[in-house]
């Protein structure tokens, strides 16, 4: 019998990413989309084409993580951006290491199908934000949004954030707790038409999220 495993999609406004986003999942991959607030109709495509859909109103990025993972019932539970950016398709190479036991956390380095893909507001961001965790011992180039680990491991870090600092706290947490994390390249192309970014889709929307990262660094301890 094929294992299952729960994909975590937070979702804000996404509805003309989903079809495509759903559709690509590998088989025995299930969607739990999280609605953000959506205004678009967003929670009613995903459960027409057979996603869960669970609703968190408290809004951020961390929020929607969060209780997706809280609503999983899997071992492994991936995280993969709603927007179409990432291919679902690359899911079963991220959840390979995690799954033989020989990585804990398995994440995404982006690498853009285009020029343009990335703007460069936001890809000096997480540039700074990569460095200023390699300083920490967490051996990152990028701090993608699409990874892999088990559930009940993600929970008990305790990660605290809810905004889009999620990911940042739980790449030191992980680190300070010994977990072994690989990186692997993953294709990073355009995301769906009809849809917009909330970081990297406006100058505004970056400095907020560096913002964010930058209060996580000052506020969490990363010693082991």
């Amino acid at each position: 019998m094929r294992t299952q495993i729960d994909v975590v999609l937070p979702c804000l406004d996404e509805a003309a990413a989903l079809p495509g986003v759903l559709g690509a999942l590998p088989p025995g991959y299930r969607a739990i989309v999280v609605d953000n607030g959506s205004r678009d109709g967003s929670p009613e495509v995903a459960a027409r084409l057979g996603a869960r859909v669970v609703r968190e109103p408290r809004r951020g990025y961390g929020a929607a993580v969060h209780t997706g993972l809280e609503a999983a019932e899997t071992d492994l539970v991936c995280v993969l951006d709603a927007d179409g950016s990432f291919d679902p398709g690359e899911l079963p190479a991220l959840v390979a290491p995690v799954a033989a036991g020989t990585a804990d956390l398995a994440v995404g380095r982006r690498r853009p199908v285009s020029t343009g893909v990335w703007p460069w507001h936001a890809r000096a961001g997480t540039a700074l934000v990569a460095a200023l965790l390699r300083q920490r011992g967490v051996p990152l180039r990028d701090l993608s949004p699409i990874r892999v680990a088990r559930r009940a491991d993600l929970l008990a870090l305790g990660v605290t954030d809810r905004a889009f600092g999620y990911p940042l706290e739980l790449m030191i947490r992980a680190a300070a707790a010994g977990w072994r994390i690989h990186e692997r390249d993953v294709r990073y192309a355009p995301r769906a038409a009809g849809t917009k970014s909330k970081v990297s889709g406006s100058v505004r929307g970056t400095v907020r999220a560096t913002r964010d990262f930058l209060t996580v660094l000052r506020t969490v301890d990363g010693r082991r």
